[in-house]
């Protein structure tokens, strides 16, 4: 891609989103037309099953600083993100959602403040989550609680991947060596100077959630380990509360059989084997844990593999488009 840098990259991952791209693109479209300066749209296509390719192409027929990144497999949200975030070539790079439940207008916000006022991270942070069932909200709160406690004060509440950041920014978390970031934990890490606009949730326009509770917990469980050692900790300090305990239970034995007192049994030996055995599961699955983190980090292969970008393909390589289109709505109903 040749010419200056745009002002705004705006970087969506996508995964099954046909039905949403057309009421996200007919959204976007006249707020990123209106901000004053010249941007792109990187979509990353996540290895949809559906006709999400298909319908980014049509898309992109109409809508020419739309520019389609696909990988080759299914990688996972946080690593079209990655993808999206490394190719590209704003001064400020926006990253956000095609569900349409982050509102897409808080963008010239984000903007203003970053241009304006000289902020590199603008991130979104939610201000009500009524919307939610109370099993979301209790989770989500003791999720930013534990982070906040593990990671530092400066991870800001209810706040997800919908930000900006600066070239500056974008350029740092490009020379981390992460090869399974969270980048609502990683980018406050950062420590560039940074602030913050609320919104509220919206529906979601179409499709369903890509984030399941097996997702949920899988991001959990990667933002602990990637940024605290707390868990080792834990299972030290569960191996000296079992040694302690064991140790108070063997004297208490010990007076008991002087005394005579004892009782032939099995349920006391039952529950003390089930009690010290699970312990050490508990502190060999924290391990293995690390361990893991540690084989998969020396092995070196990357989260994604890029199958192509529509920036750097020629006109004549650019396969035939279908003849069918799909026009952007000018109104969403």
């Amino acid at each position: 891609m040749s010419g200056p840098a745009p002002l705004l990259s705006v970087v969506i991952p996508i995964y099954n989103e046909q039905d949403a791209l057309p009421l996200t693109a007919a959204r976007l479209r006249p707020i990123l037309d209106g901000i004053g300066g010249s941007y792109e749209v990187v979509g990353v296509d996540d290895g949809s099953g559906d006709d999400t390719a298909q319908v980014l192409d049509r898309l992109q027929l109409e809508w020419p600083e739309l520019r389609v990144v696909r990988l080759r497999r299914n990688s996972g949200h946080q690593a079209a993100l990655t993808a999206g975030l490394h190719r590209a070539l704003g001064q400020y790079v926006v990253s956000i959602d095609a569900d349409l439940q982050d509102p897409p207008e808080k963008i010239v916000d984000m903007l203003a403040l970053a241009r304006d006022e000289g902020f590199d991270i603008v991130q979104g942070v939610r201000d009500d989550r009524s919307s939610d069932t109370f099993f979301k909200r209790s989770t989500a709160a003791g999720y930013y609680s534990v982070m906040r406690r593990l990671v530092g004060r400066e991870i800001p509440k209810h706040a997800g991947d919908y930000r900006l950041l600066s070239r500056a920014a974008v350029d740092a978390l490009k020379s981390l060596p992460e090869t399974q970031p969270v980048y609502r934990l990683l980018v406050p890490w950062l420590g560039f100077r940074s602030t913050s606009v609320t919104f509220q949730r919206e529906e979601r326009v179409a499709g369903t959630t890509k984030y399941p509770l097996s997702k949920m917990v899988r991001l959990a469980v990667d933002s602990i380990t990637n940024f605290s050692a707390a868990p080792l900790r834990l299972a030290t300090w569960l191996g000296l509360g079992s040694f302690l305990l064991a140790a108070v239970l063997g004297v208490y034995t010990a007076v008991e059989q002087i005394r005579g007192a004892t009782v032939p049994g099995w349920a006391s030996l039952f529950i003390a084997v089930v009690f010290f055995g699970g312990v050490q599961l508990v502190c060999v699955g924290l391990l293995g844990e690390y361990v893991g983190r540690i084989y998969s980090a020396v092995q070196g292969r990357p989260g994604y593999f890029v199958g192509s970008d529509s920036a750097d393909v020629r006109p004549s390589a650019v396969d035939e488009a279908p003849q069918a289109q799909v026009h952007i709505p000018t109104q969403v109903g």
